[in-house]
């Protein structure tokens, strides 16, 4: 990483096409408000929430082709987040259903990710999935070593 390029690498944004904006912005709004961001951008067909550099854009878009996200498809499969301790992990957790989001992987919370990796994985009403990560920052992947992940049915 470059001293005059810091942020070199770090995402810029995600843009998530949702087939209801009002829907996305309760329940995204809620679950990015919690996690820190703040609201960036607003216009008639989207908002934007912003943490440090990166921001989290949901639009319904005209151009889109379908009305539902199906995460089990190619493409986007989940947004994995730092969430702080596993008290804050078990929090989000625990308030997701009143905002939208349900819990997946209910049976094996909070290690549906293996034994050694403590997070809560919420799906909302468009079907979108979110894993709520605790602890520190995990170290950089290792060559050849994938992070651990949940059993997908």
């Amino acid at each position: 990483m470059s001293p005059s390029r810091p942020d070199r690498g770090v995402l810029h944004h995600v843009e998530l096409w949702v087939p209801d904006l009002a829907t996305a912005v309760a329940e995204w709004g809620w679950l990015l408000g919690e996690l820190g961001y703040e609201p960036y951008q607003e216009w008639a067909a989207g908002r934007s929430w912003r943490l440090g550099h990166t921001y989290v854009v949901v639009e319904r878009s005209p151009d889109l082709t379908a009305d539902v996200h199906e995460r089990r498809r190619p493409g986007l499969n989940h947004l994995a987040f730092h969430a702080g301790s596993r008290a804050d992990v078990d929090a989000l957790h625990a308030a997701g259903p009143a905002h939208g989001w349900r819990p997946l992987f209910a049976e094996r919370y909070p290690h549906a990710g293996g034994a050694g990796h403590y997070a809560g994985y919420l799906e909302n009403s468009a079907g979108f999935e979110v894993e709520l990560v605790a602890g520190p920052r995990a170290p950089a992947a290792r060559a050849g070593k994938p992070l651990s992940r949940p059993h997908r049915a």
